[in-house]
């Protein structure tokens, strides 16, 4: 349990698997209410059963802001507050060039992966204003910041969503909103079994073992939320980072 966290309300989204579902497991460990958001409904109820009472699943499609919207709605009426947002969900298929892409599908990446932390900012901000402040925060990626080939959605998206984590700082950071970005690395989930099989570019031909374990930034979120992370804010912290994963507690 950490003080710091003990009752606050945390809503995830992706929160079915990998850094997801860690992220919910980790802020449970540590005392909050967390509220799990995913379009895979079998999942995100089997977990909010393995944590218990102190767990909310809701089916969710982030591209559909009323959808996020209903959803922080639900989440106060069953906790009584949001304090912290993770916007997790994100997906990187169909791998591909550009002049091999395929419009709609890119386009539903960009729905995903940028609109969708727009809506979970827009869903969640009017509540945590009226309350005082929140924190906010979002996977990024080294793609936010270079080019990967055949990743020209994700890149993309990555690059608007931290964009709009520095918007969300300039604008909120005086009224108590601490928003911050959290770039993991490679990390051993589903989507680099789906990026392993595209054969594309350099990070398809990563070894298992180069990836870090979905605990890893589950507990670095965690430690975002608490006062020891103040000096971060409106940054986009790294977890390639030895210092930070030293501050996280990952490495001694």
């Amino acid at each position: 349990m950490k003080p710091d966290l003990l009752h606050k309300t945390v809503l995830v989204t992706g929160a079915s698997r990998g850094i997801g579902a860690e992220t919910a497991r980790a802020f449970a460990a540590a005392g909050a209410n967390v509220a799990l958001l995913s379009r895979g409904r079998e999942a995100i109820a089997a977990l909010a059963g393995e944590i218990g009472d102190r767990a909310l699943a809701i089916p969710c499609d982030v591209a559909r802001y009323w959808e996020l919207e209903e959803a922080v709605n639900a989440t106060i009426r069953t906790f009584g507050s949001l304090d912290i947002l993770i916007n997790n969900a994100g997906v990187i298929e169909p791998v591909a060039r550009l002049d091999q892409s395929d419009p709609e599908a890119w386009g539903q990446v960009i729905d995903v992966n940028l609109k969708g932390v727009y809506h979970g900012m827009r869903a969640a901000l009017p509540a945590m204003l009226a309350a005082g402040g929140g924190t906010i925060l979002t996977i990024s990626s080294g793609a936010a910041h270079n080019p990967v080939e055949g990743w020209s959605h994700y890149c993309a998206s990555k690059a608007g969503a931290a964009m709009l984590t520095a918007m969300l700082d300039k604008e909120y950071r005086d009224q108590g909103i601490r928003a911050m970005g959290l770039s993991p690395g490679t990390v051993a989930t589903q989507m680099q079994k789906e990026i392993k099989a595209s054969g594309i570019n350099h990070v398809s031909r990563l070894d298992w073992s180069d990836h870090i374990p979905p605990d890893w930034p589950a507990r670095a979120l965690v430690w975002m939320c608490t006062p020891e992370a103040d000096a971060h804010i409106g940054q986009e912290i790294s977890l390639r980072d030895e210092t930070i994963r030293r501050k996280v507690g990952l490495i001694p």
